[in-house]
């Protein structure tokens, strides 16, 4: 911790993602983005990045339920018949892997109350864990996120999932801007375009906070150590 124009600010690892001040956000871990024959593999839309992020980000789970850290699974939603898309939104998702659907047929996919919307079963919500259902690409945008955190006295969020440079980035950005320390797990974020993956790792490396998952378990392990 520091000190600049009188107020205490936040440095090191251990600050930033300590129980209590942390929560971890993940992100659209969900079977329409993730899992074979679903809505992105379908059309031939490259997952490989997303496999060995998989056990990361269920390692992260994992640690943060053991120290104790507010986890808040975020899950993409769109309604039938496109009712929650706008259409400039419509026309972004047109944008979204050109080439893989026709010109005027977006990709479909987190329709509420189908499979693909669904998060994957490893990463399977508890019963008293958080979830916030996103309509756009950041976690914040028309959600009940902010409400949520702050209600849980919550200063700092720890982010993962997918896509890096989509809605990970988005919700890392507009976390800051909504007063937030922003920790990216590095190895916990991945896409199915690993140049703009490669692209938003390098923008956030210079803007927030990055850790590997396994820099950021043992912060939680060692907070939870009792002393002798």
């Amino acid at each position: 911790m520091i000190e600049i124009s009188g107020k205490q600010v936040l440095t090191e690892l251990d600050e930033l993602v300590a129980p209590g001040r942390a929560a971890l956000v993940i992100i659209d871990m969900q079977r329409d983005f993730l899992d074979a024959g679903f809505a992105f593999d379908r059309p031939g839309i490259d997952l490989g990045m997303y496999g060995p992020m998989r056990p990361v980000v269920a390692a992260l789970l994992a640690g943060a339920r053991e120290a104790g850290v507010l986890v808040v699974h975020v899950q993409m939603t769109t309604l039938p018949g496109g009712r929650s898309e706008s259409p400039a939104q419509l026309r972004f998702n047109l944008r979204l892997h050109e080439g893989s659907h026709g010109a005027a047929d977006p990709l479909r996919y987190a329709e509420a109350g189908t499979a693909g919307h669904e998060i994957v079963a490893e990463l399977a919500p508890r019963g008293d864990e958080l979830v916030v259902a996103k309509w756009r690409s950041s976690a914040f945008w028309g959600t009940n996120l902010d409400l949520l955190l702050r209600s849980n006295g919550i200063e700092s969020v720890v982010v993962c999932g997918c896509t890096t440079e989509g809605c990970v980035e988005s919700t890392a950005r507009d976390a800051l801007f909504n007063d937030y320390y922003v920790v990216v797990a590095s190895d916990g974020v991945a896409s199915d375009d690993r140049a703009q993956h490669e692209a938003s790792m390098l923008l956030m490396r210079h803007r927030f906070d990055l850790a590997t998952a396994a820099e950021i378990i043992d912060s939680w392990t060692a907070s939870c150590r009792t002393p002798d």
